[in-house]
């Protein structure tokens, strides 16, 4: 890496924030990261005694993040490069998922980020400096049955990365939505919340989806440390990327749907240019 800099990022517990927060300290940076318990923070902090800090913050805890930030701020001094990781996975069909499920799974992927990126900017735009690294994925331009509220939630921050990318160009702070396809982390397991099923009519569409997922868990093509340390390659970039896809899944399935919604485009043409007044 050609300069050290302070991560912020949030949920260092597993999956692709711990796998960065890791390979960050590894090469030199250092990383604050948030986890939810004590247990977490002594764990997060062992990883190295001076340049490993964690922070109890749970980002749903939207009155007090802004608080945490600037505390942040005035401890570890300016933080370069703020990590939007946390987040998780709703699965269930959208009729049999009640509303409360949604609300969560925006709460947390969506305002989450927003709250901490919000917190943030003020500083990002007085130093004309920063970089904001949202973790979306393939989700965020894909979908498939039986996770409508997890691929919104991950459009929605798409859009609200890809807005902020043009807001904050003129003050030199850069705006990254990082989609993985799939990976060896906990978000098909552990971090997956799953809607039970209760309407059979939607057995044959999803129950192999879901069997599918279940038993691929653990088995992904992504490796979390390659993720890591491509996340850090874009980091360092002068010019880093709007959107970066990671894993050739990832890249196979999105390059599809860009050709398939170009398809339709070009065969509605017609339709859609018979509006104009």
């Amino acid at each position: 890496m050609n300069s050290r800099k302070t991560l912020l990022i949030t949920g260092v517990s597993s999956g692709f924030g711990k796998a960065l927060a890791q390979e960050a300290l590894a090469s030199g940076h250092r990383v604050i990261g948030t986890v939810r318990n004590e247990t977490a923070l002594q764990a997060f902090q062992a990883l190295s005694v001076d340049r490993a800090h964690g922070v109890i913050l749970d980002v749903t805890d939207f009155a007090r993040i802004d608080s945490e930030v600037a505390a942040v701020e005035a401890t570890y001094g300016p933080v370069d490069v703020l990590v939007n990781n946390a987040g998780y996975g709703h699965e269930g069909i959208l009729e049999e998922s009640p509303l409360e499920e949604m609300r969560q799974q925006f709460d947390v992927n969506v305002f989450g980020a927003v709250a901490m990126i919000k917190a943030f900017l003020p500083y990002f735009r007085q130093r004309r400096a920063g970089h904001i690294l949202n973790i979306t994925s393939m989700g965020g331009t894909i979908t498939m049955p039986g996770i409508a509220y997890y691929c919104g939630s991950k459009f929605a921050l798409e859009g609200i990365s890809d807005t902020l990318s043009k807001e904050l160009q003129p003050f030199n702070v850069f705006v990254t939505a990082v989609a993985p396809g799939s990976f060896r982390t906990d978000w098909a397991g552990r971090s997956m919340r799953r809607t039970p099923r209760s309407i059979a009519d939607y057995d044959a569409g999803f129950d192999p989806v879901r069997k599918a997922r279940e038993e691929k868990s653990g088995k992904q093509l992504g490796d979390p440390q390659k993720a890591a340390q491509a996340m850090l390659q874009v980091i360092d970039s002068p010019t880093p990327p709007a959107h970066l896809l990671l894993g050739s899944d990832a890249l196979g399935v999105v390059r599809d749907k860009l050709r398939r919604a170009l398809s339709e485009i070009d065969q509605w043409e017609t339709l859609t240019r018979s509006t104009d007044g």
